[in-house]
């Protein structure tokens, strides 16, 4: 109780009130708006962070994200058009709800269960985030090393496509996270003679490379189907039966995404998909699925923000990014002077519970926002995308470039934009790119540690208990990709 009393010390200033509104209204406008997405918008805000203390650039940039998954209901629900990539499933049902003159209904229910998520997810952080990091506290760098392999290979099986090119992808990732001086030795490499490298490529300019610049390029290639909604939304204050066959669907839906949340490669996507997978198999009749049933818009959205919250974990407590988004949000814990882990909890505990308190206070003002102003947030779609992109390319460059005052980094991003764009034309997954940069170095260095330790005797990932247990997760992962029946399920599974 004491630690959470010291989170709401933290952030009950007008400051942090402040960002943490201005987080969950860009997080619901962008998931609103069509064709940016968190990733996109979190790479493009990172360097407009820098200035800011760190509690407050983290819980604004975490507003952003868990705001996303509130504002991407919202389109989807009434004009047919998940604004985020974990609305997709909320389109099924909720669209079919609005035509069938139940718009109301539909966001009054995707508004409730994703505000009981997102605290249900908050409470399990609260709760479990201090236990795994005392259990952390005892990993040395074999374990670390192994956990960080089991990650990396964590992201190639869920990565979406070939698991060779994913594999692929990260080690061009980890690669690139060797640029620079070697620690050791004191050794150039990667360099080719250009004094900016000698502090490595910075993680600014590649997340927004590979994550902004392609998506606004991608969006002004497709002509715009942007509609304004033709049917009435309706009463937004349902009678309590309309709401009470979604209520065991929304409780179902924040234990799912909770655990899937924490798990590598989980979140907000993945939940909300097995979600309502679930929802339709347990259902008496799941014919009525795709027809406007409300247990298909109640699970996924509670789903997805139980598991945009508890993705936090894994990050907060073993400094392990289990998804692209928390890879950035990793990325501006570092940018701050924070490494994220363990002894975040430990050494600066004000920080971590600050960030724990507003995401209640984050979902309170989620809340508010998208109820009461749902007909703001339709009138936006209206704004051609014409408009916006030279907006958020200046506003990206002056962000880059404010970070070291380089104009390298602004070529450096341009230069990533390049081949991000080049893989979205390939259908290379640049998520795992991002994993094994970040990843990279941080496995170099215990993984040297451990050597050194042990005289050079790799034996030791396997000698010592947890970092055996984890190695066995890598191999039966890597094995569980060679199987027929894997790869099938999995290509499925993955399948939008």
């Amino acid at each position: 109780m004491d630690t959470i009393v010291l989170g709401f010390s933290q952030i009950l200033t007008f400051e942090y009130i402040g960002l943490c509104l201005v987080g969950a209204v860009i997080g619901t406008l962008i998931g609103v708006l069509p064709g940016l997405g968190p990733l996109a918008t979190l790479a493009i805000l990172l360097p407009i962070t820098f200035g800011m203390v760190p509690l407050g650039a983290l819980l604004m940039l975490a507003g952003v994200y868990y705001g996303s998954q509130y504002g991407g209901s919202t389109t989807a629900i009434l004009v047919n058009l998940p604004g985020e990539s974990s609305s997709v499933v909320t389109c099924i049902d909720g669209h079919e709800m609005t035509k069938q003159g139940r718009a109301g209904e539909a966001l009054f229910i995707a508004a409730v269960g994703s505000f009981l998520a997102g605290c249900a997810g908050t409470l399990v952080i609260a709760l479990a985030a201090p236990a795994i990091g005392a259990f952390a506290e005892r990993f040395a760098s074999p374990e670390y090393t192994a956990l960080l392999i089991f990650g990396l290979i964590a992201a190639v099986v869920i990565a979406s496509g070939s698991a060779i090119e994913a594999l692929a992808v990260v080690l061009v990732g980890v690669t690139l996270g060797f640029v620079g001086i070697d620690a050791n030795s004191g050794a150039e490499r990667y360099t080719f003679g250009r004094i900016e490298l000698l502090d490595g490529l910075q993680f600014v300019p590649i997340a927004l490379g590979f994550f902004g610049i392609p998506e606004i390029i991608s969006n002004l290639e497709n002509p715009e189907r942007r509609s304004v909604i033709s049917a009435r939304v309706g009463n937004i204050w349902p009678k309590w039966k309309q709401i009470k066959p979604a209520i065991p669907a929304m409780f179902r839906g924040i234990g799912l995404g909770t655990v899937l949340g924490v798990l590598p490669g989980g979140g907000a996507l993945l939940s909300s998909f097995v979600s309502y997978s679930l929802e339709k198999r347990l259902a008496k009749d799941p014919g009525r699925f795709g027809k406007g049933a409300v247990e298909g818009v109640a699970g996924p959205e509670a789903a997805n923000n139980a598991g945009a919250q508890t993705s936090f974990i894994p990050l907060l407590t073993l400094g392990i990014p289990s998804n692209p988004v928390m890879a950035i949000m990793m990325g501006a814990m570092i940018l701050h002077g924070i490494q994220p882990g363990p002894q975040v909890i430990t050494k600066q505990p004000e920080l971590f519970w600050g960030l724990i308190a507003s995401m209640w206070m984050g979902n309170f003002f989620l809340l508010i926002l998208n109820l009461p102003m749902i007909g703001i947030w339709v009138k936006l779609l209206t704004v051609p995308y014409r408009i916006l992109f030279p907006i958020i390319v200046v506003v990206s460059c002056i962000g880059i470039y404010s970070v070291n005052n380089s104009a390298f980094d602004v070529f450096t991003a341009m230069i990533f934009g390049a081949v991000g764009y080049l893989f979205f034309k390939l259908k290379l997954q640049p998520a795992p790119l991002l994993l094994g940069f970040i990843v990279g170095p941080l496995l170099e260095v215990n993984l040297r540690r451990s050597l050194l330790v042990s005289r050079g005797d790799p034996t030791i990932f396997f000698t010592r208990p947890i970092s055996a247990a984890l190695m066995v997760g890598v191999v039966l992962l890597l094995l569980a990709l060679l199987l027929p029946a894997i790869q099938r399920g999995r290509e499925v599974a993955l399948k939008e």
